[in-house]
Protein backbone atom coordinates (compact mmCIF):
# COMPACT_ATOMS: atom_id res chain seq x y z
CA UNK A 1 0.00 0.00 0.00
CA UNK A 2 1.66 3.65 -1.00
CA UNK A 3 0.90 6.31 0.86
CA UNK A 4 1.28 10.13 0.19
CA UNK A 5 2.43 12.94 2.22
CA UNK A 6 1.91 16.63 2.14
CA UNK A 7 4.61 19.50 3.12
CA UNK A 8 3.48 22.96 4.26
CA UNK A 9 6.51 25.92 5.75
CA UNK A 10 5.78 27.14 9.07
CA UNK A 11 7.32 30.35 10.20
CA UNK A 12 7.79 29.66 14.28
CA UNK A 13 8.88 32.71 16.36
CA UNK A 14 10.57 32.81 20.06
CA UNK A 15 12.24 34.78 22.54
CA UNK A 16 13.62 32.48 23.57
CA UNK A 17 15.84 30.27 21.51
CA UNK A 18 15.52 28.90 17.49
CA UNK A 19 14.77 25.69 18.86
CA UNK A 20 11.48 27.33 20.81
CA UNK A 21 10.17 28.62 17.32
CA UNK A 22 10.75 25.41 16.05
CA UNK A 23 8.49 24.09 18.52
CA UNK A 24 6.19 26.59 18.86
CA UNK A 25 5.24 26.35 15.04
CA UNK A 26 5.06 22.28 15.54
CA UNK A 27 3.04 22.58 18.78
CA UNK A 28 0.52 24.99 16.38
CA UNK A 29 0.60 22.72 13.68
CA UNK A 30 0.20 19.61 15.83
CA UNK A 31 -3.50 20.97 16.98
CA UNK A 32 -5.12 21.14 13.45
CA UNK A 33 -3.39 18.23 11.32
CA UNK A 34 -2.98 14.65 11.78
CA UNK A 35 -0.22 12.01 11.46
CA UNK A 36 2.57 14.44 11.91
CA UNK A 37 5.72 12.61 10.60
CA UNK A 38 8.49 15.02 10.38
CA UNK A 39 10.10 18.36 10.20
CA UNK A 40 12.95 20.05 8.18
CA UNK A 41 14.86 23.14 9.42
CA UNK A 42 15.00 25.76 6.45
CA UNK A 43 16.43 28.80 7.80
CA UNK A 44 16.62 30.51 11.21
CA UNK A 45 16.79 34.41 11.61
CA UNK A 46 16.36 37.19 14.55
CA UNK A 47 15.59 40.06 14.69
CA UNK A 48 17.81 42.43 16.85
CA UNK A 49 16.95 45.37 19.00
CA UNK A 50 20.00 47.10 20.85
CA UNK A 51 22.53 45.12 19.78
CA UNK A 52 20.81 42.04 21.38
CA UNK A 53 18.51 39.24 20.18
CA UNK A 54 14.80 39.90 20.39
CA UNK A 55 13.01 37.09 18.78
CA UNK A 56 14.43 33.90 16.91
CA UNK A 57 12.68 32.73 13.95
CA UNK A 58 13.05 29.39 12.28
CA UNK A 59 11.36 28.32 8.93
CA UNK A 60 10.42 24.75 9.15
CA UNK A 61 8.85 22.07 6.51
CA UNK A 62 6.45 19.75 8.43
CA UNK A 63 5.20 16.90 6.53
CA UNK A 64 2.03 14.64 7.30
CA UNK A 65 0.57 11.68 5.53
CA UNK A 66 -2.72 12.67 3.42
CA UNK A 67 -5.74 10.68 5.20
CA UNK A 68 -7.72 8.52 2.50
Amino acid sequence: MSTTAKVIELVGNSNESWEHAAQSALDDADETLEDITGIKIISQTASVENGQIDQYKTVLHVSFQLQR
